[in-house]
Formats: structure tokens, C-alpha cells, sequence
């Protein structure tokens, strides 16, 4: 098992999207040839970090252009660069879709869709800049591999692991600062998912935010004498099936929960699996099919019943669906 955050480093809130800058300086620094596009955003998405480091000749500002932002990284890919772009994921995969599917994907280059203010967790910015579709539309895209970090840690391990794939992966990163779950330098791989909770009555697979979640989920209902699996699927593209499979034939039934819609992402993924090879109830803990709402972090949580309590729930009616209480 990975090592996870001490409860002094779990109150110590960062956001994914921190990891990003950091993390492209370090790879440059360490000779790794990374550059970063980005979409007139360089603050907000921190990729303005590279440049901030030394390196300005790698950091390249596209403007309010991201379908140029992408083509642009494209190029740079070609000539021996590993190319990251950067941009809110609204418009990093949404407006400039077609860009990644037929430049980037078709061709298999090696560039990482690395997107910031993903999900819910933009907050104030509302509905329209709160991307809930893009693990749906990544994930459909042959030779795209899809990756969704819990914290600032497994944010810096997944970019990490971009620069050292070939070809196209998607690192999704958030605006919120979320609490810490992996130890600072944890080494994480495509493709695994991670058991950060072993138990007996019930699989929780989550990803992203919805970890945290997960884990305050499984400490109430031990309380009531429940005891969950809670497993990290930071990596939805390829999944963990060995892992869920394993999980789920020991416990009987399984929750999914995602800062996503409930259509296309890690819900559909898991399902899919289950159906295929392994039949058993299944409830999934996402966002039902609208679009985002302006607010704060912790009240969308709720509202949008993503949160720890709406875990809970979702928990004990699919261990009485699968007749277990």
C-alpha cells in the first residue's frame, strides 16, 4: 500500500492545480525536455512557475486561443519536446476537442492535456466553467490515457508520469485547496488503483476530491459498524480491473463516487467492468445529469450530493440491494 498523509500534513490543504508549475520546473531543472502552452491562463493554471524558474523559453502563451494552444503543442511535441498545455478544463478539453482528438490522438503524439478548475470545484465561476463532462470525453478517445489526482502529492506523481508515457495523457487538476491524503513524493503508476482502506462490507472506488470524501465516509459508517474498501482509481484510463474485481468479490457490492457527471466518467468505467466480469449491485455518487451551480467548494459538495454523508447513504443502499443488511 502507498503511504498516506500524516493527520498533521492532511490539514494542510493544497490544490492539484499547484502541483503543476512546481512540477514543470522540477522536470526541467532535472534536464527532462517538458514545455508548456497555455491558453493566456499562465497564473491561474501556474505554468507561469517554469518560466518563473528560469526557464521563459519553454513557456509558451497562446492567448485566448486554446484550439492554437493545442496545435501549437503539437508541433513542439514533434520536435522533441514534451509538450503540456494548460487552460480551465472547460476549455482545455471542451472548446479544443477536435484539435486533441484529430491532431493530437489520431497521431499519438506526445502531448499531456493537463487542465486546471475542473469539476465542481471552481465554485463561484458557476455552470459554465464548471467542466463535469471531461473524464467523459477524454476517456473516449483512443490512445488518450486518463489520470485524476486526489491531492497536490498524487497531482505531481500523475504529471510526473505524463512526461515519462509516450503519447497523450489527461491529468485532471482542481482550483479548491483539498486536504492531503498521500505522503509528499508518493510514487504512483498508470494504470493501478490504490486499496487506502481495507474492508469487508462494502467497496467504495472513487477518485479525485471524492478520496477525501471516501475516507471520512468509511470512518462514520465504522462507527456503525460498517467497514468499507475505500480504493483510489487515479488512473481511469487504463482501469484497475484485477483491483476492483478483487475488491468487489470480496464485499459484494460497490459505490462510485466522482466529481464528474454520472455519464461517461469513472461511474461508467467501473460498471462497464463489473458488468463484463463480475455482476454486483453498484451506486454511483456523482452529479446527475445538469450542469454545475455558483457557490463555495463545501456547499456544492453537498448540493450536488458528492459529499462524505452522501457516501454514506449510498453505502447502505446498495448493501440492502444486495440484500447484505
Amino acid at each position: 500500500m502507498v503511504k498516506l498523509a500524516t493527520a498533521e500534513t492532511a490539514a494542510q490543504k493544497k490544490a492539484t492545480r499547484a502541483a503543476f508549475g512546481a512540477t514543470l520546473a522540477q522536470l526541467a531543472q532535472e534536464g527532462v525536455p517538458v514545455v508548456a502552452v497555455d491558453a493566456d491562463l499562465t497564473g491561474s493554471t501556474t505554468t507561469k512557475k517554469l518560466a518563473d524558474a528560469g526557464f521563459e523559453d519553454r513557456l509558451f502563451n497562446c492567448g485566448i486561443a486554446e484550439q492554437n494552444m493545442v496545435d501549437v503543442a503539437a508541433g513542439l511535441s514533434l520536435a522533441g519536446n514534451i509538450a503540456f498545455t494548460g487552460s480551465f478544463a472547460v476549455f482545455g478539453t471542451g472548446r479544443a476537442y477536435d484539435q486533441i482528438r484529430n491532431t493530437v490522438c489520431y497521431s499519438n503524439l506526445n502531448v499531456k492535456i493537463a487542465p486546471t478548475h475542473a469539476g465542481i470545484s471552481v465554485g463561484p465561476d458557476g455552470g459554465s466553467h464548471q467542466m463535469l463532462e471531461d473524464v467523459s470525453l477524454m476517456r473516449g478517445l483512443p490512445n488518450m490515457r486518463v489520470l485524476v489526482p486526489a491531492d497536490y502529492a498524487a497531482a505531481a506523481a500523475a504529471l510526473r508520469l505524463a512526461a515519462a508515457t509516450p503519447g497523450p495523457v489527461y491529468v485532471r487538476m482542481g482550483r479548491a485547496a483539498v486536504p492531503c491524503v498521500y505522503e509528499d513524493g508518493v510514487q504512483l503508476e498508470i494504470g493501478r488503483a490504490y486499496v487506502l482502506r481495507e474492508g469487508t462490507d462494502a467497496t467504495i472506488v472513487a477518485n479525485g476530491v471524492e478520496i477525501r470524501e471516501a475516507l471520512v465516509a468509511a470512518e462514520a459508517l465504522a462507527a456503525e459498524g460498517i467497514s468499507v474498501e475505500v480504493i483510489d482509481a487515479f488512473s481511469v484510463k487504463p482501469l484497475d480491473g484485477e483491483t476492483i474485481l478483487a475488491s468487489v468479490a470480496k464485499t459484494g457490492c460497490a459505490v462510485v463516487a466522482e466529481e464528474h457527471s454520472v455519464y461517461g466518467g469513472l461511474g461508467s468505467a467501473v460498471c462497464e467492468l463489473l458488468a463484463a466480469e463480475h455482476p454486483a449491485p453498484v451506486e454511483q455518487v456523482a452529479v446527475r445529469d445538469r450542469f454545475g451551480k455558483s457557490g463555495e467548494f463545501d456547499e456544492l459538495l453537498a448540493y450536488f450530493s458528492i459529499d462524505a454523508a452522501s457516501i454514506v447513504e449510498a453505502v447502505k443502499k446498495v448493501r440492502a440491494r444486495a440484500g447484505l443488511c
